[in-house]
């Protein structure tokens, strides 16, 4: 640009000069050497041998064992005969060969008996049958079961919305003479458990007096008799309490 503006060509600095690029040359080899080829020679022989080979030797495994000798095979068909000959056969089961021949059909009704049955036998029996028969081999149903018997119910006992029954027959005990002598006088309570028929059962003395009184009063409610109770359409017993009042009456003078 200075040359274009001044118009001179000449130009002492860009002369041809030989020595200074000489010198520029070997200074870069130099620096290369120092800077590149020394620290990567260095490297080189620090580094460790690697190895060629590396190898490791184990001992073969041992064989594995022989597979076990296959079952011996069971002979079918010796057996199945076996059993075909051993086993019994039954006369009434359906022949499996074809038969040789054609038997004429046997009249069973106008024969007397079967080959292997029983003397006395019955018409329609089986071969080898037993003694006393059904005719015709059928055994009929038994006969069903009797109906279950009602459970007895527990006797109940009268009073409230259970009216007592009506008394049909009624009994006064009897005063022992040995008692009104001795003017044994008093009240016996009994309780008496009377059957779905209205009889009395059982008696129980809840109040006593003394033994003759209460013998007395026991054998008098015994022979009492009730009309039966009925509660949902069923004879049921019950339980009725009966009190019993012994007083001397006094005699009369004439």
């Amino acid at each position: 640009m200075f040359d274009l503006i001044t118009g001179t060509k000449e130009r002492p600095l860009r002369q041809k000069m030989l020595g200074p690029k000489v010198l520029s040359i070997a200074v870069h080899v130099v620096v290369v050497t120092l800077v590149i080829v020394i620290p990567l020679l260095r490297v080189t022989n620090t580094m460790p041998a690697i190895p060629t080979m590396m190898a490791f030797v184990a001992s073969a495994p041992p064989p594995p064992p022989p597979p076990p000798p296959a079952p011996a095979a069971r002979p079918v068909a010796a057996s199945a005969a076996v059993h075909a000959t051993t086993a019994p056969r039954n006369p009434l089961a359906a022949p499996i060969e074809a038969p040789a021949e054609i038997a004429p059909e046997i009249n069973r009704v106008a024969t007397t008996g079967v080959e292997g049955g029983v003397e006395g036998g019955v018409e329609g029996g089986v071969a080898g049958g037993i003694v006393g028969g059904i005719p015709g081999g059928v055994v009929p149903p038994p006969p069903p079961p009797p109906p279950p018997a009602p459970e007895p119910r527990a006797p109940v006992r009268v009073g409230g919305q259970i009216t007592t029954p009506a008394l049909v027959k009624r009994v006064e005990p009897t005063y022992p003479e040995i008692a009104a002598s001795a003017q044994l006088t008093g009240i016996v309570i009994l309780e008496a458990i009377v059957g779905t028929d209205g009889c009395v059962d059982s008696v129980k003395v809840l109040r006593s007096r003394h033994p003759f009184l209460d013998r007395a009063s026991v054998d008098a409610l015994k022979q009492w008799q009730y009309s039966p109770l009925m509660l949902n359409g069923i004879n049921t017993p019950f339980v009725v309490t009966v009190t019993f009042n012994f007083s001397v009456i006094p005699r009369r003078s004439s």
